[in-house]
Parts: C-alpha cells; structure tokens; sequence
C-alpha cells in the first residue's frame, strides 16, 4: 500500500532543517544503516530502465540500457514525505550537481 501526502499528513511532525544532517543524526534503523530516508536521494550506479524485468538479482550494476541516465532512490530533505522512502526511483545525468543527491559507500567484508 502506498502512502499519500494525506496519510503522512496526519502523522506526526518533525523538525524541518532545510539542509541535509550529519550521518549518524538519527538512530540506525532495523538493519544498522543510518540516514536511509529523507537526507539526501541516493545516487546508484545502475543506468536507467523502465522497469525491473531482467535485472540482476545478486546486487550487482545493472548497466546497458540508458547508459546516459543514472537511478536515483529515496527522497531528500526538500522532497515530499511520500517520496522519502527506498522504493522511491528516479532519473538524473551523471554530471548534474544538486545538494539534495548524494552516495552511499559500502565494503563488503570478506571471510
């Protein structure tokens, strides 16, 4: 089920910053990753497609469609709530510049 702004509006409200915040503001959440919602969207490396059918399922790059367009995900600090959640997609060009985009960076540990 998705949430509608009319929804969120009836939830309670939070302190609206007007800026992105420090990594480790907030609690972690289920999973032990921090700020995972509303600092800033996440720029991946997976090229843009229309839709899920034939991506990867081991978490690799999923390359070769629109190599000119990079997803983002999530929402930012100046997004609507109802953008702010992980299964929010999006498109932008790799060369743009906004502080509402940022990266993760993650290591996988080897045993």
């Amino acid at each position: 089920m998705q949430t509608s702004q009319a929804d969120l509006a009836e939830g309670p409200k939070g302190v609206y910053r007007e800026k992105t915040t420090e990594v480790g503001s907030f609690p972690p959440n289920a999973f032990g990753l921090y700020d995972m919602h509303g600092n800033v969207r996440e720029l991946c490396a997976d090229s843009w497609h229309d839709s899920y059918e034939g991506a990867p399922s081991d978490g690799s790059v999923w390359e070769g469609c629109d190599e000119s367009r990079r997803v983002l995900r999530g929402g930012s600090w100046y997004d609507y709530a109802a953008y702010c959640r992980t299964a929010n997609r999006d498109w932008v060009v790799p060369h743009a510049r906004d502080d509402g985009v940022g990266f993760r960076v993650v290591w996988v540990a080897r045993f």
